[in-house]
């Protein structure tokens, strides 16, 4: 599957900072979370987003470096591959100034039917919105 990487940008706020003055790894997790909604709305019409929900059913994430309060971070993801119901979501999150990769993730996601909350085959409709030509 050839996919779009769709890109966010953010400032490390002071409620990200845990006791090791650090950004919190559920910090992390939240943010990977937060993209996948972001991109999810960006690319699907109301009609759409009214028919499926997406639900979580595996995150991997690996810390490379830390990151601190009010530094700018670029958030990137990407779909991998989808089948049945399933699809691969990749994001990865960067320090703007120095380019160091903070964390990368792989998340497994699972399209289900709004109404009846049953796992659905992901359509082509959905599957084109996220790739390129």
């Amino acid at each position: 599957m050839n996919t779009e990487i769709f890109e966010y940008n953010i400032t490390v706020p002071a409620s990200a900072i845990d006791d090791m003055n650090h950004v919190n790894n559920v910090t992390y997790l939240q943010w990977v979370q937060d993209i996948a909604k972001k991109h999810w709305e960006a690319k699907t019409s109301n009609q759409l987003r009214n028919t499926y929900v997406w639900v979580v059913l595996n995150h991997y994430i690996e810390y490379h470096h830390p990151s601190f309060e009010n530094e700018k971070l670029i958030i990137t993801t990407w779909i991998d591959h989808h089948r049945g119901a399933k699809s691969e979501r990749h994001t990865k999150i960067i320090n703007e100034a120095t380019k160091k990769v903070i964390i990368t993730a792989k998340t497994s996601w699972c399209l289900l039917h709004k109404e009846t909350l049953r796992p659905t085959r992901i359509t082509e409709e959905i599957s084109t919105l996220f790739s390129y030509q």
